[in-house]
């Protein structure tokens, strides 16, 4: 076999690194279904897209670290010569659109040549069958050029097993926000074989069936909430009614039940939509009215799960968090630099799409906590103290320090909602009950 289908040294160190920080990047690093994903075969991985760089890393974090997984990437990407070379070095190949113009779809055939080879060498291909990548909780139509690449490659086997798609569903707490969760639905493989003999009688045919397949598959693994008028409102009732569904329906209160809890009420809402458009039509506007109404009270919905917070709690957890403060300020003065200084670098760029700052922010992530740890360890040991093993000690504390006071911040800002929850209800502000009245209305509607 030869050697560029393998992960030379520097790239698998290089691999190692990313996927350690890429899984420390997110609150939760959730995997559902790995053993799905079968080995010593020719395998394509469909994630769904709406993260830039992140749904490749996600692919990538999954596999086996010997497994190299080539990825296709607009071609535009690769428009600068040393960008290029470094994205070939991390096996990314260039996929040509109409908007690179006409004249370059041609090169799309050695690419499609590559992508056959590297399958046939038993290896992996990375390819997001949406073709282009959304902020919206939404799957976009499939495009053929992933089914393209599997039958060419399974003609050589014909009717045995061998090249598999495997359905990658990704969700992302926050697309931007570090600390949040990503869960990682693998599905069951789709065996391309299944379909040959129907490709042979009829190529348009069998691509429409392992198409379906394949959205039908990805519709299961993701949030996927499939309307083309009603997405705001669909995000806010899912939002709503999500822990009504996991109480009644008794689901463990997990970050991946309440996911499972959410792809139910999105069904619920595709159903109304399709059977009732009187219906839909008023909870859109009930659900505008909601989300409204809690911009100006500066609360966020899963307040209004509760009829009111315990005072005696209250104190308790701010008795706690004014104690734990001094270390909350000692992690929040150790890992400020690093933090905000790709936020500070990201906002400057200015990107317009809001699915390629995480990707931004991951990247400079990189560079800038190893950096800023290790100057500010350097200053620790010339100033403060020298002892090789409190100096270790120091910099691992940085990281250890920085991830508690994200979350003492987090633990803090959940308190100032509650006692801002517990004040409007106090005072009986208008717009407070009106939102508590259409909370419970909307779950009514949904009749989940």
């Amino acid at each position: 076999m030869s050697d560029k289908y393998e992960i030379p040294f520097s790239l698998n160190a290089l691999k190692r690194y990313v996927i350690f920080f890429f899984k420390k990047f997110y609150g939760e690093y959730i995997v559902v279904g790995r053993e799905n994903i079968p080995t010593d075969c020719p395998l394509l991985f469909a994630p769904n897209h709406v993260n830039a760089l992140m749904d490749a890393l996600a692919v990538h974090s999954v596999v086996p670290s010997n497994l190299p997984v080539t990825f296709l990437a607009r071609s535009d990407m690769f428009n600068n010569k040393y960008i290029a070379k470094m994205l070939y070095f991390v096996k990314m190949l260039p996929a040509f659109r109409m908007r690179d113009g006409v004249e370059n779809l041609g090169r799309n055939a050695e690419i499609f040549d590559k992508c056959v080879d590297i399958l046939h060498h038993n290896k992996a291909l990375g390819i997001m069958p949406e073709g282009n990548q959304g902020e919206d909780h939404k799957l976009r139509p499939l495009v053929k050029g992933i089914f393209r690449i599997a039958f060419a490659a399974q003609e050589k086997y014909g009717t045995t097993p061998a090249v598999k798609i495997i359905p990658i569903g990704i969700d992302f707490g926050h697309l931007v926000k570090f600390g949040k969760h990503i869960i990682i639905n693998i599905g069951k493989p789709i065996e391309v074989s299944d379909y040959m003999k129907a490709y042979a009688e009829n190529p348009v045919s069998a691509t429409n069936d392992i198409r379906e397949k394949l959205r039908i598959d990805l519709n299961a693994s993701t949030l996927d909430l499939a309307t083309d008028t009603y997405n705001k409102c669909f995000e806010t009732a899912v939002e709503v009614a999500y822990t009504t569904v996991q109480k009644h329906q008794k689901l463990p209160n997990s970050t991946v039940f309440k996911f499972v809890a959410k792809q139910k009420v999105a069904s619920k809402l595709v159903e109304i939509e399709n059977t009732d458009s009187k219906k839909i039509v008023e909870l859109a506007i009930l659900c505008s009215e909601y989300k409204a109404n809690l911009k100006k009270l500066k609360l966020r919905s899963w307040l209004f799960e509760h009829t009111n917070f315990n005072k005696a709690l209250l104190l308790l957890d701010g008795l706690l968090l004014l104690c734990t403060l001094p270390i909350f300020l000692q992690g929040f003065m150790l890992n400020a630099l690093p933090f905000f200084t790709p936020v500070w670098i990201r906002k400057a760029m200015k990107v317009e799409y809001g699915g390629f700052n995480s990707s931004l922010h991951f990247t400079f992530s990189l560079f800038s906590f190893p950096i800023f740890y290790m100057l500010q360890t350097l200053l620790f040991a010339y100033f403060v103290v020298s002892t090789w093993w409190i100096v270790i000690s120091f910099y691992i504390s940085q990281y250890i320090l920085g991830k508690w006071s994200l979350a003492w911040y987090n633990e803090f800002r959940k308190h100032i909602a509650k006692l801002r929850f517990n004040v409007f209800k106090r005072r009986k502000n208008p717009v407070f009950e009106k939102t508590q009245d259409l909370h419970k209305i909307i779950i009514q509607l949904i009749n989940v």
